[in-house]
């Protein structure tokens, strides 16, 4: 792989980048499309029957995520371009939220074991989005030197790290719902959960929607909507199952947006 990246030295292969952009936005539609009515099968939502082959939450986690932590990795070690401070501050973001989820949230994680073909679809997006996104960045871009001075940049960045704040201390609540033992489902209570049922499913949004702000790009742009399309009809679909199970679910809380959706 290493090898192979070195090949690619500065050229910006622009109809992949094209193919690839287009190929966000058309899957997030058919996500959405296709989960209307029901959820993707993998966490609660999962019904197994005898021929479905699963992997350990936390080995499936690690698996499908950590190509989008190399990739854009190896993309900036390889790259022979002048090393721009702006590209590479909105890159290492993206590599950090991967840092997050590959290294630290794989190994807390306490959930049910996903289905093989869910983790092996999840390993092939982060391969394409990881490497969609770092080659447009270092090859594509037309950023300069004075682009991490830009608003567009700072303020992308100000609330990329907002929403990982956010995302970071809901999955936090989550973890410590239940004592060691416990498998009995309860409401989630502190920070956003007051007000939506999804708050780390928000806080991840509002991560990828200040990335394409910061890199101010298509292909990171087709990826908040992405992200939207994914994990939006998720909160959805968690909100009804706490307002099933739980007659006293607040009134109040919503399951996506506060106060609105």
């Amino acid at each position: 792989l290493y090898l192979l990246l070195r090949t690619c030295k500065m050229h910006c292969y622009e109809n992949l980048v094209n193919c690839l952009t287009c190929w966000l936005i058309l899957m997030g539609v058919i996500h959405l499309l296709t989960h209307r009515k029901i959820q993707s099968s993998y966490g609660r939502h999962m019904a197994l029957s005898p021929p479905v082959r699963t992997v350990p939450a936390r080995l499936a986690w690690f698996i499908q995520e950590v190509p989008a932590l190399v990739i854009p990795l190896l993309l900036m070690v390889t790259s022979q371009k002048p090393s721009i401070i702006g590209i590479y501050m909105v890159l290492g973001t993206f590599s950090l939220h991967y840092f997050q989820r590959t290294v630290i949230y794989s190994l807390l994680i306490k959930g049910k074991p996903f289905p093989l073909s869910t983790m092996v679809a999840g390993a092939i997006f982060c391969i394409l989005n990881g490497s969609l996104q770092g080659h447009y960045l270092l090859h594509c871009s037309p950023l300069d030197d004075e682009w991490s001075a830009d608003y567009r940049c700072r303020t992308g960045l100000v609330v990329f790290y907002v929403g990982m704040a956010i995302n970071i201390h809901s999955d936090y609540i989550l973890r410590n719902l239940r004592k060691p033992g416990e498998e009995a489902y309860k409401i989630p209570t502190g920070g956003l959960f007051e007000y939506v049922s999804g708050a780390n499913y928000l806080g991840e949004i509002i991560e990828w929607f200040g990335f394409a702000l910061a890199t101010w790009s298509l292909p990171a742009l087709a990826f908040a909507l992405f992200t939207l399309s994914f994990i939006g009809p998720r909160a959805y679909y968690h909100h009804r199952f706490y307002q099933e199970k739980f007659k006293d679910y607040p009134k109040i809380r919503k399951a996506l947006i506060p106060f609105i959706i």
